[in-house]
């Protein structure tokens, strides 16, 4: 039979195949676009080279429906009502294979699906019920070379298969949190992920060429050209092919030579790049700080928890102040639990933060996380703010008894404190601005007008408080100077301890209020890296430093701890020292004004003062 009859004939085959009532050809395209098409044609020609299915109501494909198409190239499967995926295998086409899927409804995929297939491209993007791809999906098949998963479910990749890709698509696919194993990507050249952490794997990691240019190996080949050259038989490879057709004596060095087709070494193109907020680091974007941290958590959360125990265990009467102090604890020990939090989670994803980046920056954790800093330095801040008010009226209207501050009066300005710290701490987790922006989880967000107006009042409130209490120990300081006004002893100490105390307290917190505002203001001076050593080394000082200078330091708190221990059989005697010092101090001052103590109460223990200033020094 001549060559000219067989093409004849198969060209007949081709168009009687086509004799479809819902489907048509178009030269070697087999195209079925109809609703009435509720399954595939039988009578498929074939010789296509593709075959289109849209808008169709196929909802199965039938195993080995596509196994004779030899020619095939290309395959469109698109908005169709096709829930599941069988083995699509036996497209043992001698071209390869582009198989688009996308649009429809796909929910299963089976392992093994495109056995014995030569895939050059797998499209299942859009398939929005899609929500995972089987370890063994791509077994047995040769490929694909460039997957979309774009606009899908899908929240794993295969552990099996990806060797081959050279293009992966994932956009808009937000359950993919995680990459696997970045050593499976052999022949990955190019990427699009949905979150920019991911390309930040890809930043550090260099991938080796599996393939060289055959020019590559010319002075190896050289070499055993030379060293068998006696020999009459022996394989040529590529690189030969080169020596024979430019000559033993080639030298690429001497010609112009592209010496990027030997890199052995490949840079991933990925797309979207990490922006400002989130750049490629850990948590803890230095080791000094990871280090650093975890000192101070430490410190913060024993020195506040063992503050807290003594001042509400004390057999002593609850006064204001010691009250204050104890609001004032709780809100440096939950900066020091948040200080903790942040510190677990940099260990536990240290060096592979861009895999577990968006679990955890849209996770509670973070939530809780930014909650528990808000809320805390804004009780933090109230709290300080009250003390320093209490301590200007005590110290104003000392000789008004009837105007002094009860425990009540404390009790509902503090409640008032809580709501409004609770509140404000509440806020960014229903959408006024966001802890998930960055990965120290603090509200950075700024994009809407509401988020930005949020972050500035906060700012501002801080800095109105430092205001303040500037102006009210300005206020102490005059009325102590004043003759004509009769304040106590204690309450002069208690005055000028707290006025250095807190305006160190706020000298700390200037630069991170200065930053913060400029950053606020969408005039960022310093970049998220570098805001993490002001979150490390200024934002706890007052947390770690409080429980000191406030409580621990003092002498009151040392006859507390002693008398707390002293209950459990231990520092019995300096127990008893402590309460021979009291009982004496309260008699005389008691005999000063004129009337005796009763047995049972001491006026000192009503205050707890604060250690002099000469214990500063």
């Amino acid at each position: 039979m001549s060559p000219a009859l067989s093409c004849w004939l198969l060209f007949l085959a081709g168009c009687l195949g086509c004799q479809h009532p819902a489907c048509r050809c178009l030269g070697r395209v087999f195209i079925c676009q109809e609703s009435q098409v509720v399954q595939v044609p039988r009578d498929i020609p074939a010789n296509v080279t593709e075959l289109r299915f849209v808008l169709t109501k196929m909802r199965v494909i039938p195993k080995g429906a596509f196994a004779g198409l030899v020619d095939l190239e290309k395959m469109l499967i698109s908005n169709t009502g096709l829930r599941f995926l069988p083995a699509v295998h036996k497209v043992r086409s001698f071209q390869k294979v582009l198989l688009w899927l996308n649009k429809n409804g796909i929910q299963n995929i089976e392992n093994h699906a495109f056995n014995g297939t030569y895939l050059d491209e797998l499209n299942l993007s859009d398939n929005h019920n899609l929500e995972k791809l089987p370890n063994e999906v791509f077994q047995g098949a040769n490929g694909p070379i460039v997957l979309d998963i774009s606009s899908t479910k899908i929240s794993f990749l295969p552990s099996h298969g990806l060797e081959l890709i050279k293009k992966l698509r994932a956009r808009s696919t937000y359950n993919l949190k995680k990459l696997p194993d970045l050593s499976k990507f052999r022949s990955l050249i190019e990427a699009n992920f949905t979150y920019p952490s991911h390309c930040c794997a890809f930043t550090s990691w260099k991938r080796q060429k599996t393939e060289l240019h055959p020019i590559c190996s010319i002075s190896q080949v050289k070499q055993d050209f030379e060293e068998n050259s006696g020999k009459k038989l022996r394989r040529r490879s590529a690189a030969e092919d080169y020596i024979s057709n430019y000559g033993i004596g080639f030298d690429p060095a001497e010609n112009e030579f592209d010496y990027g087709l030997c890199n052995e070494v490949v840079n991933v193109a990925c797309s979207p790049k990490p922006d400002a907020f989130n750049p490629c680091e850990d948590i803890m974007g230095y080791n000094i700080l990871r280090v650093l941290i975890w000192f101070i958590n430490i410190l913060a959360i024993t020195g506040n928890t063992v503050v807290l125990i003594i001042l509400i265990s004390s057999q002593y009467k609850l006064t204001v102040p010691r009250f204050l102090m104890c609001n004032l604890a709780f809100a440096d020990l939950c900066i020091g639990i948040y200080l903790l939090f942040i510190a677990s989670v940099d260990i536990q994803t240290k060096s592979q933060y861009y895999n577990y980046a968006i679990d955890w920056q849209t996770g509670a954790g973070c939530n809780a996380a930014g909650f528990f800093t808000v809320f805390a330095s804004e009780l933090s801040v109230y709290t300080l703010t009250v003390i320093t008010l209490e301590r200007w009226h005590t110290i104003t209207y000392a000789m008004q008894l009837h105007r002094k501050v009860r425990l009540r009066h404390a009790v509902i300005i503090m409640i008032f404190g809580w709501v409004f710290a609770f509140t404000v701490a509440l806020l960014p987790i229903f959408g006024v601005s966001s802890y998930m922006k960055v990965s120290i989880c603090l509200p950075m967000d700024i994009e809407t007008p509401f988020a930005q107006a949020y972050v500035i009042f906060l700012l501002v409130l801080n800095v109105l408080a430092f205001v303040i209490i500037c102006v009210c120990y300005s206020c102490i300081y005059f009325t102590v100077r004043n003759p004509n006004v009769i304040s106590s002893n204690s309450d002069t100490k208690i005055a000028k301890r707290m006025a250095i105390l807190i305006f160190t307290d706020f000298l700390c917190m200037a630069p991170i209020s200065f930053f913060a505002i400029s950053a606020s203001l969408k005039v960022p001076l310093i970049t998220v890296s570098n805001s993490k050593i002001l979150l490390v080394l200024f934002y706890p000082i007052n947390s770690c430093a409080n429980p000191f200078l406030y409580a621990i330091f003092t002498k009151n708190f040392r006859r507390d701890f002693f008398i707390l221990l002293s209950k459990f059989g231990c520092c019995e005697m300096q127990a008893q020292i402590y309460r021979t010092e009291i009982s004496s101090s309260a008699h005389i001052f008691h005999t000063r004004n004129g009337h005796c103590p009763p047995a049972s109460k001491n006026s000192d223990g009503t205050i707890y003062s604060l250690v002099p200033l000469n214990h500063l020094n």
